[in-house]
């Protein structure tokens, strides 16, 4: 029996259990994939305060040390059920876990493009990390569909490793940083393809060898998606918790409708996806949750 389970550890989880086990509280922390989250798929981050520029991996390992020095315990399993009563169960593929407290920081998950084909060759050909899978394409032409900020850092990553990116988004102007897109627009080896979609992929002997657009055809060897994401919560689909479009619904203390139950991070309802807001979130969340 713990005072408050967190279940995830992305920057969210992990900065509400520091302030959670600042605060007194006997935190477990659950996470079904790596420590760090979507954090650990991010090449470059520029924007996050007291780092002129950091690694995803390594801010990831820097917030994994972290909970290690704290001596906060938590398990690599995968959530798959909650039974929110007054005592909150949460059951994992091994093992069932109770607390007063729960609090929901999962995170989100790319979103594919709806063309036929797309799954099968994924990871063989189609990425939706450029950190991860970039080097396998060294020296060759890769396509990257997307309009915001984060489609626009990966392609100015990949840029520094593949010949040539097509950069291609279905509106005419982009949705990143202004600085984002100066620097894109000044790449010599990224040509930007607007107003467009990839409608099917083209292979060969089970192999990615290009795309079709609606008015053009790609010859490339790998195709990179950033079209937005999916917010982690399948898992609390049969909860009385208020969602909207899959994303979690708080209130300003990040407490759902739910009484005891918070959440915070990227599986939240609003405005900004940002790691600097997921972690105060989370803070914020542990600390009204220390007041109780």
């Amino acid at each position: 029996m713990y005072d408050l389970i967190i279940i995830g550890m992305g920057i969210s989880g992990i900065s509400a259990a520091i302030y959670a086990k600042r605060a007194g509280l006997n935190v477990l922390m659950l996470e079904g994939n790596a420590p760090g989250g979507t954090i650990n798929k991010i090449a470059e981050i520029n924007n996050y305060p007291g780092f002129k520029s950091i690694s995803g991996p390594t801010l990831a390992e820097n917030l994994f040390e972290s909970i290690n020095a704290l001596n906060i315990p938590y398990k690599l399993e995968q959530v798959t059920d909650v039974i929110l009563e007054s005592t909150k169960t949460i059951k994992t593929k091994n093992n069932v876990y109770q607390s007063k407290y729960l609090l929901i920081a999962t995170g989100r998950t790319p979103k594919l493009l709806n063309i036929p084909d797309i799954e099968k060759y994924l990871g063989q050909g189609i990425s939706t990390c450029a950190l991860c899978d970039g080097p396998f394409y060294k020296g060759k032409d890769v396509a990257l569909v997307g309009g915001g900020s984060s489609a626009l850092s990966e392609a100015l990553y990949l840029a520094k490793i593949v010949n040539k990116v097509y950069l291609i988004h279905r509106r005419s102007e982009f949705r990143g940083e202004d600085t984002l897109i100066k620097e894109v627009e000044a790449k010599n080896n990224i040509e930007l393809i607007l107003n467009e979609e990839v409608t099917s992929l083209i292979t060969d002997n089970n192999t990615l060898v290009g795309v079709n657009l609606k008015n053009r055809k790609l010859s490339i060897s790998g195709l990179f998606i950033y079209i937005g994401s999916t917010p982690n919560t399948a898992f609390l689909e049969n909860t009385h918790i208020k969602l909207d479009n899959g994303y979690i619904v708080v209130n300003e203390n990040y407490e759902t409708n739910i009484p005891g139950v918070y959440a915070s991070g990227d599986c939240l309802k609003k405005e900004v996806y940002q790691i600097i807001n997921g972690a105060s979130e989370g803070a914020l969340a542990a600390l009204n949750i220390s007041k109780n």
